[in-house]
């Protein structure tokens, strides 16, 4: 069985207040026999624009990371980063990052969609473009616990990205997030539910969680969704961890007895 451990938190603009938390819930789980952990999107650094640039790193350089390597090879487990600022030749990428249990990044994604949209809470208004720059590309990485398929946040709205992750063979898919108490009130859950009963797929999602530096509030509820479409475990909107043993033979069962991908007739794939 393959223990994946989420950390739900309430992250500020302060790296280093971060980081105290994330290797204190760390330390829980890898108690607890956890194999990998997730943490949500701007986990590391939840603040402004000035913020993000500020505490940039280049790709698997700087003080940052590095805390993050030495926390997976002291705890022996898998940290997948929801989200850290990444320098890129143009601008920084908001980046998922996946260090395995020897401290070593072995994969990254950097999110696809950015969250340009105006929503009717105190912050009202959202553009990631302004802050980040797109990625490009669609990851999967091959675990010794699961093919992970890689996504964060506002990417959970777009079922093409979800449906090439199952083709590349994800049979797990991470969803970390900073997703907002407006509209996760209605549409986190049956997003995630929709997202795992099209891929046939475990969705491991974890969210930030509470009121912000600035004001911004997110809504919590963390959940792993079965390949069926189960809410199998979840979390309310306090911060905390969540353990969870995913059972990967229930996608191979589903899978075969409801061949959906290979049902498809859409032929157009998603290109890098």
């Amino acid at each position: 069985m393959d223990r994946v451990g989420l950390i739900q938190m309430t992250s500020g603009p302060d790296p280093q207040a971060n980081l105290a938390y994330i290797e204190q819930q760390v330390a829980a789980l890898a108690e607890q026999g956890a194999t990998w952990v997730i943490t949500p999107e701007n986990a590391v650094v939840f603040g402004s624009r000035s913020d993000y640039h500020y505490f940039a790193e280049p790709l698997n350089q700087g003080p940052i990371q590095a805390q993050i390597a030495q926390m997976a090879r002291r705890y022996r487990l898998w940290i997948v980063m929801g989200s850290l600022p990444i320098q890129r030749e143009h601008g920084v990428s908001t980046t998922l990052l996946v260090f395995n249990s020897d401290g070593e990044l072995v994969s990254h994604y950097d999110k696809l969609h950015m969250f340009d949209v105006d929503v009717a809470d105190s912050h009202q208004r959202y553009r990631e473009s302004e802050t980040f720059a797109a990625g490009s590309e669609i990851v999967t990485i091959e675990t010794p616990f699961a093919h992970l398929g890689l996504t964060i946040c506002y990417d959970v709205r777009f079922p093409p990205l979800f449906s090439e992750l199952a083709k590349r063979g994800a049979n797990v898919i991470v969803v970390p997030a900073a997703f907002t108490a407006v509209t996760g009130r209605t549409h986190w859950q049956p997003l995630l539910t929709a997202r795992a009963i099209e891929t046939q797929s475990w969705v491991v999602a974890v969210n930030q969680t509470g009121v912000h530096q600035g004001g911004r509030q997110t809504w919590g509820h963390s959940m792993v969704i079965s390949p069926w479409g189960e809410i199998f475990a979840s979390l309310d909107e306090m911060p905390g961890n969540l353990l969870v043993e995913l059972d990967l033979q229930a996608v191979h069962e589903i899978r075969a007895a409801m061949p959906v991908l290979a049902h498809s007739r859409f032929t157009n794939q998603i290109k890098n």
